[in-house]
């Protein structure tokens, strides 16, 4: 019989060995290489972050800040070991390299890995949406959603502890519940800046409009990647589904990334809405942030995290060099607006 011949079997077996390594274990070098990619450009930000505002911001944002660093390297490392095993260690015994989502610990704690940086950074959205906002109801029914799609990511690393194939129920319940709460989370934090644009001074709404288009810059790029994620495992094909792994690896980064980019750009927006040059206007020509040129004090145009007071209706924005001056801005505002 056909189904017999050595030589067929032998080509049957090299086929689906070599569909193996391309959609198991090649998402993995893939993922991992977007991973050492973003946590370059992690560190980057991090770096500026403390040069900017190491010294401004208050001790919570700093630490935590120093937590995401050291979460995302631990991460990138988790990475590079399993791509390593997978690669070198087990080069020529191709079913443990496959089986080591069920077997190494590190891989199989992938997913809760993965959501709780997620949720990290989550959680500080939700409070710059409770800053902008100051509705505890508007930020409670996302955080939750956020909660639950830990817990179901949870629910998957049991699964895959257990080798169980529920697993991808759990999987697709954690990406479609953190892609709802991103959407949500940004929706909800375009539409306060909106409404606030309405009650404050012509000056103040080009700083508004900076933050709406920070908004959505930030947010894009994981709510896309979650997206593809969830795509990807709703497919019936088993192998194609193994293509979640290339996307499931980098988005704690750009989550981390999104977090780091709405932080730093506080800077730039400042200066932006007040029509100035970074450039070209002198009074910023030490100022600029670089690890050769420190920050001047006589920087006195940045806000901190911790800048803004609110009294009813009026808004007074804070200069923490302008204030050891005697010198304050307000503007009129009817909701809270900031930075964070």
């Amino acid at each position: 019989m056909a189904g017999s011949n050595p030589q067929l079997l032998g080509t049957q077996q090299a086929h689906t060995n070599q569909e193996a390594v391309m959609y198991s274990l090649g998402p993995w070098l893939v993922g991992m290489c977007l991973d050492l990619f973003l946590q370059g450009i992690l560190t980057s930000q991090f770096f500026n972050y403390y040069a900017w505002y190491g010294k401004s911001d208050t001790w919570k944002f700093t630490t935590g800040v120093g937590a995401l660093a050291v979460m995302t390297t631990l991460k990138t490392i988790q990475a590079f070991t399993i791509v390593w095993v997978q690669d070198i260690v087990y080069f020529n015994d191709l079913n443990s390299a496959l089986q080591m989502r069920f077997s190494a610990w590190y891989q199989m704690g992938n997913a809760i890995m993965v959501a709780f940086i997620a949720f990290y950074v989550q959680c500080y959205f939700c409070y710059r949406l409770w800053v902008i906002s100051t509705r505890y109801w508007v930020v409670s029914p996302i955080l939750f959603l956020y909660i639950f799609s830990l817990g179901a990511s949870a629910g998957a690393t049991y699964y895959t502890v257990l080798a169980d194939p529920r697993l991808g129920h759990w999987l697709s319940v954690h990406y479609a519940t953190e892609f709802v709460g991103d959407v949500l989370l940004a929706v909800a934090m375009t539409y306060f800046l909106l409404r606030t644009k309405k009650r404050v001074l012509p000056q103040t709404k080009n700083l508004l409009d900076s933050l709406i288009r920070l908004t959505f810059q930030t947010a894009t790029p994981a709510v896309i990647v979650a997206l593809l994620n969830l795509i990807f495992i709703f497919l019936p094909d088993p192998y194609v589904k193994g293509i979640s792994s290339a996307f499931i690896q980098p988005l704690p980064k750009l989550y981390a990334i999104s977090m780091m980019w709405t932080l730093n750009a506080r800077r730039d927006i400042r200066i932006t809405s007040s029509g100035l040059s970074i450039y070209t206007s002198t009074n910023y020509a030490h100022d600029f942030p670089s690890p050769t040129f420190p920050r001047s004090p006589r920087f006195a145009h940045e806000m901190p995290m911790n800048s803004f007071q609110t009294s009813g209706s009026s808004m007074l924005f804070i200069d923490t060099d302008s204030t050891k001056q005697g010198q304050t801005t307000s503007t009129t505002a009817g909701d809270n607006v900031s930075y964070v």
